[in-house]
């Protein structure tokens, strides 16, 4: 899907949306362990992006990573078996909430390290354009990404080698709970200029405004025209972790926070479908994820015993310690 379908983008953040919600269910409901980090707000920067690629590309995400790996085609059963850590989900139950991955389509992995999924993405497109792979890649970040050099690393790598790798600011404001204005000099699209990138600033809760913007990008790399940067503007409107919903952190004033949640990434692609068609995707959104919730809790955890296996990529099986 590289052209405009407004049907196909609702679904896609409808789909992310209640995902989302019946995720911190199972958190507070004790199946999801450890917590995860919503995206709900957000869900039209991945929807928009991901519309714009091909099945074979590649794409690389963060700790807030389940709309990336929703977006590009996961299933979201699989999905929600592996934030329940169960052996049914995508990774085994092994990568669990900020870790999930999907090769299949294309889905490198959730990242918990800040920044790393960048390099992660150029070196990966890098060695498929090698082999002659028609490919290009996405890789998503947050504000509280754009000063580790890790990142930077990889945006002066992409632009010297003209690696068709899209770097994907998601700019929410705040880095947990630090405001960008106190963590960022400069801005975030103008650091593109300094490698050479052509960057672009969309509004990231219109995810039809999202799309276009990466297709235009998309179809400029496909052209060898190299890497670009895309900084969305957007807001999450719920806690950084859902470890908040215990502790209430104060650090967005509740009229930021009522301002942000008045622009719904769901509401502005809904608004484009007729009323009908709109309560027909909700309803088969909510017997996919009906089905979702069943087949996760279904699945057993794995065995402890295999607590080592698959840690390296032969097959070896790591040796236990010593008593």
């Amino acid at each position: 899907m590289t052209g405009s379908d407004p049907l196909r983008l609702y679904r896609t953040v409808r789909l992310i949306r209640r995902f989302e919600e019946r995720a911190i269910e199972l958190v507070r409901a004790g199946e999801i362990v450890g917590g995860i980090h919503p995206y709900l707000g957000q869900e039209g920067i991945a929807a928009g992006v991901c519309a714009a690629l091909d099945r074979e590309d590649l794409v690389t995400g963060t700790h807030r990573g389940h709309g990336h790996v929703l977006a590009k085609g996961a299933a979201p059963a699989r999905m929600l078996a592996e934030l329940c850590g169960r052996v049914t989900g995508l990774n085994r139950g092994r990568g669990g909430s900020m870790h999930a991955a999907d090769f299949g389509v294309g889905v490198l992995g959730a990242n918990a390290i800040v920044g790393a999924a960048g390099a992660i993405l150029t070196g990966a497109v890098w060695e498929r354009r090698r082999r002659g792979a028609d490919i290009v890649g996405a890789t998503f970040f947050g504000d509280g990404a754009v000063n580790e050099g890790m990142l930077l690393e990889a945006f002066n790598l992409a632009a010297l080698w003209r690696i068709p790798v899209l770097f994907v600011c998601e700019n929410n404001g705040y880095a947990t709970t630090m405001p960008v204005d106190g963590a960022v000099a400069g801005t975030i699209a103008g650091r593109a200029a300094a490698f050479g990138m052509p960057a672009a600033v969309v509004d990231g809760q219109d995810p039809e405004a999202v799309r276009e913007v990466t297709a235009a990008a998309v179809a400029r790399m496909r052209a060898g025209g190299g890497p670009e940067l895309v900084e969305a503007r957007t807001y999450r409107f719920d806690a950084h972790h859902t470890f908040e919903h215990q502790v209430r952190l104060d650090y967005r004033p509740p009229e930021e926070v009522a301002e942000g949640r008045s622009r719904d990434p769901v509401d502005i692609a809904g608004a484009r479908l007729d009323p009908a068609v709109r309560a027909e995707v909700d309803a088969a959104v909510e017997a996919e994820l009906d089905a979702a919730v069943d087949y996760a809790l279904a699945g057993p955890h794995p065995d402890p015993a295999t607590a080592l296996d698959h840690l390296y990529a032969s097959g070896l099986t790591a040796r236990t310690g010593g008593g």
